[in-house]
């Protein structure tokens, strides 16, 4: 996939592996945790969408949706961080949180993001904890705060 990456240093194999494994998949439409109905690795349907209800999807197409939803991601992580150079598996953790929570959700996130611009991750992992996030995928949110956690002395 050819993601225009100037401004991070992603390792992309790594960061879609993550990110499929923690969201799963499922070539007909699910509902996700708090009720929305979800396809593939992840993709919130919207209306704009035209899946239909107990049919399956080729995989191929899903994984196409899943590029396009990485892509967004990152495109939305370059717009918060665009000034600031981190650790490439702290961008990861946070281009997979916007993939997850979505643009709105994660800009919610306002002491997270400062922190994380001045490279406090003590305060970072407490609002992370803190979250409403943290109580609906508990599972996943540790896992990232652990990545936090084993990369916050790396540059």
């Amino acid at each position: 996939m050819g993601i225009g990456l100037n401004l991070i240093l992603v390792n992309i194999n790594r960061l879609k592996k993550s990110i499929k494994k923690n969201e799963g998949f499922s070539n007909k439409i699910y509902l996700d945790q708090l009720g929305n109905p979800t396809i593939g690795f992840g993709h919130l349907i919207t209306k704009k969408d035209n899946f239909i209800k107990n049919k399956i999807y080729e995989k191929r197409l899903l994984n196409d949706l899943f590029e396009k939803d990485l892509l967004k991601a990152i495109k939305e992580y370059k717009k918060i961080f665009r000034d600031i150079s981190l650790n490439q598996e702290i961008e990861e953790v946070l281009i997979e949180m916007i993939f997850q929570l979505g643009y709105k959700n994660f800009s919610s996130f306002k002491k997270m993001i400062k922190a994380i611009k001045i490279e406090d991750y003590e305060l970072t992992i407490r609002e992370m904890k803190l979250s409403r996030w943290n109580k609906q995928t508990p599972k996943r949110v540790r896992l990232l705060i652990n990545k936090i956690k084993s990369n916050a002395k790396k540059k």
